[in-house]
């Protein structure tokens, strides 16, 4: 069988629009619009005398709008994002936001693991329970799976964290929502590039173009960017090829448009996971199995989407997201070939293909209700993913990692239909309050082509249905503080690939139940000229979490416990102690239990009980406490020396055990400086990571079948990098 490695039929559409977007500059116009047009989904472009400020929980354009919103919400700057650091991904900038854990694996083929407030620690691969978006477009199935390998960190203007109650309203599996915008086209055509090498084989290139039309409104955003690495383990060498064109600009009567193209490319080892015992013999071997099998991975993906908002009137608003896009995935897998010879077992290797799309359309009202301000806003959601999963052998004969016999062949198909509605209230002057809730429905379907004498038909529909209300109320103490409390339900759907094999053994698809929660925060933020700080205390209890029951022979089962709970603090200080030094700091207290018995077996199919999990035993993949802090000392106006460090509590590794990984304090040290020579805009920096050369576990991989739990983070390592840009006039 022939493997797609970096291309696929659907690419072109996507590099033309590129390159289309980075010559049309002077071919676009527009009328005259209001300036302030960086707008996210859900504020529309022009404001009448009586519209609320942006208090929409998709948006806190400015950092004191923190302070209008019944919600925790975090904004992660520009400066913040880019400072002293190759932005490689999301991992480097979220420590600052407290609930949030965002670790590197270390392992390209399986990609960032990110949890806000313990939602999301339990995905094997991929982003599970928290909301992704790339300016408005979603970067999350329909049944909760999501990816931010595509991601463009070149041209973000900002990152906005959205947890705790009021992340229902983004429906299935919003633990919390994380949204990637990028930044408002310059007011002058600038080409940049830069370039970064660092320990491990590290390679970066960026090459970007960021222009304005010519009638000045709006713009385009062009940026390419490779990433190559040999790996701090063994066999742990990617390649990844990302490229993107954002354009911006208004139409009509007072409209805006935003449309993102966006194509990715990734080749990936996959070292596995390690044992305790391997671990200890050596921190960067990668598992027997992934170097037996050559376990790798590819992906090629292709995006397009468009936003557009338009006026009907001073008090009426439209706004439409429309989106579609394909992904190509194949996947080298070490299921040993003895495993394989159950007729039912679906294959060592992966080859998927999936096209996925949406729209989600919403209209504003802004007015008065009892000669106060108020606003409402109402929509409509659709998202589809369409996907042709085939397995196959990862063996012919003695050859291990290649493509064999067919053992696996589904078409599967996930949508949401989901309607949702939010009030938002200004009663008095200082208080505020605000009203949303969201009804989705969920249906999966699968329709099974590998039919046998010996592997019954493992076809299958299955349906959820729920409505998710939240209610928020924020006083303005002081015009610096406010206070807030909210509380809301919320659910999370099994993905497709959790719904793949039944406990019992049985064909069809496995009869889980939804996620059903309840979530409580209160909180106070501050903000003055000189100090910024919030805290919170939050509250989650869960009904029919999905667990694993059984991982065995590459074949995870999954089951419903019974409850679970997730409570703690969140606290984070930013601000000066002098015109030259500067702080920050975030903390995160997570007390994740589960609240009542449950039992998994110890293969499948499960027949009893094999080991009981008592209630009060820890949630695995979460830490009870984390920490991170940075200072930052201005040395003049164009150098900055930076001392940051984490900390990071124990993490239980399995339901049924009682093993975890070590905490860990790390600290890194940078510097950056920025400088004008032959016309030119430059920024040099340089950052020593893992300063004390400590070892520790940077990852889990949670339940794993084979006890391979553990991946390791590097040693002491260096980065540098160089940026240089050039304006046109």
């Amino acid at each position: 069988m022939s493997i797609r490695y970096a291309s696929g039929p659907r690419r072109w559409p996507v590099w033309i629009g590129l390159g289309l977007a980075s010559i049309g500059g002077a071919a676009m116009a527009a009328d005259p619009v209001d300036p302030d047009v960086d707008t996210p989904a859900g504020t529309p472009a022009s404001a009448p005398a009586t519209e609320l400020d942006r208090v929409v929980v998709t948006a806190t354009r400015q950092a004191d709008d923190a302070l209008l919103v019944p919600a925790a919400v975090d904004v992660v700057s520009t400066e913040e994002l880019r400072r002293a650091r190759p932005q490689l991904s999301l991992s480097e900038s979220l420590q600052r936001v407290p609930g949030v854990f965002a670790r590197d694996r270390q392992n390209q083929a399986q990609g960032l693991q990110v949890s806000i407030r313990g939602f999301g620690a339990r995905s094997s691969f991929g982003i599970r329970g928290v909301r992704l978006y790339s300016d408005g477009i979603p970067a999350t199935m329909p049944d909760g799976q999501g990816q931010v390998s595509h991601f463009m960190l070149e041209s973000a203007g900002r990152v906005e964290v959205l947890r705790g109650p009021f992340s229902a309203l983004y429906g299935n599996s919003s633990g919390g929502v994380i949204s990637v915008f990028s930044a408002d086209p310059p007011p002058h055509p600038q080409l940049s590039a830069g370039v970064d090498a660092g320990s491990d084989g590290l390679r970066r290139a960026a090459l970007s173009w960021h222009a304005p039309w010519a009638s000045g409104d709006g713009g385009a955003l062009v940026d390419g960017v490779r990433v190559d690495e040999d790996g701090f383990r063994d066999h742990s060498a990617s390649r990844q090829v990302t490229g993107q064109a954002v354009l911006k600009g208004g139409f009509g009567d007072g409209g805006r448009y935003s449309v993102l193209l966006n194509a990715h490319d990734l080749r990936a080892d996959d070292p596995q996971g390690l044992t305790a015992a391997e671990l200890r013999v050596d921190r960067r071997a990668a598992s027997a199995g992934a170097l037996n099998f050559d376990t790798r991975k590819t992906v090629h993906q292709d995006q397009a989407g468009v936003c557009l908002e338009h006026p009907l009137s001073a008090h009426h608003a439209l706004e439409l997201v429309a989106y579609g896009g394909t992904r190509e995935t194949t996947q080298m897998l070490s299921i040993p070939v003895f495993v394989q010879a159950d007729p039912r077992q679906g294959g060592g290797a992966i080859d998927l293909d999936r096209e996925y799309g949406g729209a989600d359309l919403r209209w504003r009202w802004t007015t008065q209700l009892g000669g106060r301000p108020f606003s409402l806003v109402a929509g409509v959601e659709y998202g589809v993913s369409d996907e042709r999963r085939r397995g196959y052998e990862n063996f012919i004969g003695e050859r291990l990692g290649v493509y064999g016999a067919l053992r696996r062949d589904e078409d599967n198909r996930v949508s949401a239909r989901d309607a949702y509605v939010q009030a938002d209230w200004q009663p008095a002057d200082r208080w505020r309050i605000n009203l949303g809730v969201r009804h989705s429905e969920v249906r999966f379907t699968s329709e099974d082509r590998y039919v046998t004498a010996d592997n019954p038909d493992d076809s299958g529909r299955l349906r959820y249905s729920r409505s998710s209300p939240v209610a928020g109320v924020l006083f303005r103490a002081t015009p610096q503080v406010s206070v807030y409390a909210n509380a809301g339900g919320g659910f999370e759907t099994p993905t497709f690939s959790e719904l793949a094999y039944r406990p019992d053994g049985a064909g069809g698809l496995n009869d889980l139940g939804a996620a059903r929660s309840r979530n409580m925060e209160i909180g106070v933020r501050a903000r003055t000229a000189m100090l910024a700080y919030s805290a919170a205390l939050f509250d989650s209890r869960t009904r029919d979490e999905v667990v694993v029951v059984a991982n065995e022979g590459g074949r995870s089962v999954y089951d419903n416990a019974g409850t679970t709970r997730r409570r703690g603090a969140e606290f984070s200080i930013s601000g000066a102690i002098s015109p030259r030094w500067h702080y920050a700091a975030a903390y995160t207290f997570l007390d994740a239990r589960y609240a009542s018995d449950f039992v998994v077996c110890a293969q499948a199919p499960c027949g009893g009980g094999d080991l009981l999990i008592e209630d009060g035993h820890r949630i695995p993949g979460l830490s009870r406490h984390a920490a991170w802090a940075e200072l930052r000392w201005g040395v003049d106006a164009d150098t900055d020396i930076i001392l940051d460090g984490r900390l990071v509590d124990r993490v239980y590794v399995d339901d049924g055990t009682d093993e975890s990984a070590s905490g860990y304090a790390v600290f890194d040290l940078a510097a950056e400086r920025r400088f004008e020579a032959f016309g030119l805009q430059w920024r040099g920096y340089a950052r020593l990571a893992n300063l004390f050369d400590r070892e520790y576990v940077g990852s889990v991989r949670v339940n794993d079948g084979n006890g391979r739990y553990y991946e390791p983070a590097p040693g002491r390592g260096w980065v540098i990098g160089l940026r240089v840009a050039k304006a046109f006039d």
